[in-house]
């Protein structure tokens, strides 16, 4: 991050990191625990790397690290990860629309695993199908990249769909108690009123908010356009992912912090990655730019969902192929 947005971030965490000075030894000052856990966030550096280049104690950096992570969290989610109203919501359905082209969309859903050490008289709670232990972190992200919503700590055995029915997310989404603005036409015709959705992979179970894209491979044109579509916006919360884990590297290794201080480490990553695209918009790349990306694949079984949600799918495929929903190059992809 840039040295203005360091110090707009220290002012936020200051008071909660100052420590006192003793008879016995000077305490760390805000702004080195702020260096350091900055340090270990960014490039996903031992403690015993960090000892040599800060020469602080290897215990006491084990122990600023996860208390700095924690005010990060504490100081910056009210402002920068609210929860998501209405008006955020409204907000998010304008971006899609004119980024992605998909209409009453106010985001993207899916989970990313982030790896673990083994905690310990875990069993085989924290191991997952790619092989390695992992708690899981599902969001919802707009299309600015920026996350609206976010649960962490889930086990890595779980897959999305359970993991996300389970989470508080879900279960707002589910009870239709999300704030999520009310149906409306879509844009250019006179048709019905359709909900706003958030768009996840084949992997969730649909909902009346949650739509996710025709499987199978025998697809008629209008259902591989609708796949196409969707997935244009679904992109941008892999694209998050990718974002993420480019810059805050800690989340490419395995976390060697107590299995208590995981959660925290995650949410402090999460977190200053909307702080830093909020203070510093020129540095999000384009799409085209992104090269890295971090694609969930599909996981196996996907779950039926009711008559009435697949209508809202299907009147979503009818528009996506009218000549009022119709984009010039999508029959060619």
């Amino acid at each position: 991050m840039a040295p203005s947005s360091f110090d707009v971030l220290l002012e936020f965490v200051r008071d909660d990191i100052q420590r006192q000075d003793t008879h016995l030894r000077f305490a760390v000052s805000p702004e080195q625990r702020l260096v350091v856990t900055l340090r270990f966030l960014a490039s996903g550096e031992s403690f015993s790397s960090l000892h040599y280049q800060f020469r602080l104690g290897k215990s006491t950096i084990s122990t600023l690290v996860p208390q700095t992570c924690e005010a990060i969290w504490r100081n910056l989610q009210r402002q920068y990860l609210p929860e998501p109203t209405t008006a955020i919501w409204n907000e998010a359905a304008e971006g899609y629309w004119k980024h992605a082209n998909f209409p009453n969309c106010v985001g993207a859903l899916d989970g990313k695993h982030v790896r673990i050490r083994k905690p310990s008289a875990s069993g085989s709670l924290f191991y997952n199908y790619k092989k390695y232990f992992s708690i899981i972190l599902m969001a919802i992200c707009d299309a600015s990249y920026k996350f609206l919503a976010v649960d962490i700590g889930a086990y890595g055995q779980n897959n999305d769909s359970r993991v996300f029915k389970e989470s508080n997310l879900g279960k707002a989404l589910y009870a239709g108690t999300f704030q999520i603005p009310g149906p409306k036409p879509l844009p250019g015709i006179d048709g019905p009123a359709l909900p706003h959705v958030i768009v996840a992979d084949e992997a969730f179970q649909m909902a009346e908010n949650l739509l996710k894209p025709y499987s199978g491979r025998r697809l008629n044109g209008q259902r591989r356009v609708f796949n196409y579509r969707l997935t244009r916006a679904r992109r941008y919360v892999e694209c998050a992912f990718g974002i993420l884990t480019n810059k805050w590297r800690i989340l490419t290794t395995s976390i060697q912090v107590k299995a208590e201080s995981v959660d925290s480490v995650i949410k402090a990553c999460v977190v200053l990655h909307n702080f830093v695209i909020k203070l510093e918009p020129g540095s999000i790349p384009t799409m085209e730019e992104i090269a890295e990306v971090e694609l969930s694949g599909l996981e196996p079984n996907p779950i039926r969902s009711s008559v009435s949600v697949m209508q809202i799918r299907e009147q979503f495929c009818n528009y996506f192929s009218s000549e009022q929903g119709a984009l010039p190059w999508q029959h060619t992809i």
